[in-house]
């Protein structure tokens, strides 16, 4: 072979290979969900504007968005937008929507599972302290919605998923990270 043939045929084969990744980074079209249309990225969460949801900011902002399973965080002068992957209540039945507010936060949440947790999954303990056990992992905030939170998790399986009672979970590196820039009286929307 000569050189020309083999770098020719070697250029061609990195095509080839390249191919698929070319496809993946290519704009996704937008898609209409309900009477919305919003342009997805590549991780499937549905790109969110605060003026959407809310009438000002002035305050840090959380919008949860429950269809594409992400968390939503602007500062309060919108200069600085975050977005997290997190799970989701199991069931339309545990989904609670509309708007709240942290009321409070914890470093090393402890737990007490609801009655209706436990009627569910009689195995539950009835309470858990602080730790690697813990399913509101290493940090929680509380809405003022009554056994609502926005917390952890040390099992990572359930990001992503449809996995909670009605609370909002985040990887514990990203729920320590939100803990620390989000202030008691933050403005939320579950939706």
């Amino acid at each position: 072979m000569t050189d020309l043939t083999r770098r020719a045929a070697l250029t061609g084969a990195a095509a080839l290979l390249a191919a698929p990744a070319v496809a993946t980074a290519q704009t996704v079209a937008p898609q209409v969900l309900g009477n919305d249309t919003a342009r997805r990225n590549m991780s499937s969460f549905v790109t969110q504007r605060w003026e959407d949801h809310f009438e000002a900011l002035g305050k840090v902002t959380i919008l949860a968005d429950t269809r594409s399973r992400a968390l939503h965080w602007w500062s309060a002068d919108g200069a600085d937008y975050r977005l997290y992957p997190t799970s989701v209540p199991m069931s339309e039945e545990l989904t609670r929507r509309g708007y709240t507010e942290i009321v409070r936060k914890r470093e090393g949440p402890d737990w007490t599972p609801t009655a209706s947790m436990r009627e569910r999954d009689p195995s539950l303990p009835a309470y858990m302290p602080p730790g690697p056990d813990n399913p509101l992992g290493t940090h929680a905030l509380y809405l003022s919605w009554p056994a609502y939170l926005i917390h952890g998790t040390h099992d990572t399986r359930k990001i992503g998923r449809r996995s909670s009672s009605g609370c909002i979970g985040l990887y514990n590196e990203a729920i320590a990270e939100v803990f620390a820039v989000t202030p008691v009286g933050a403005q939320v929307r579950l939706i």
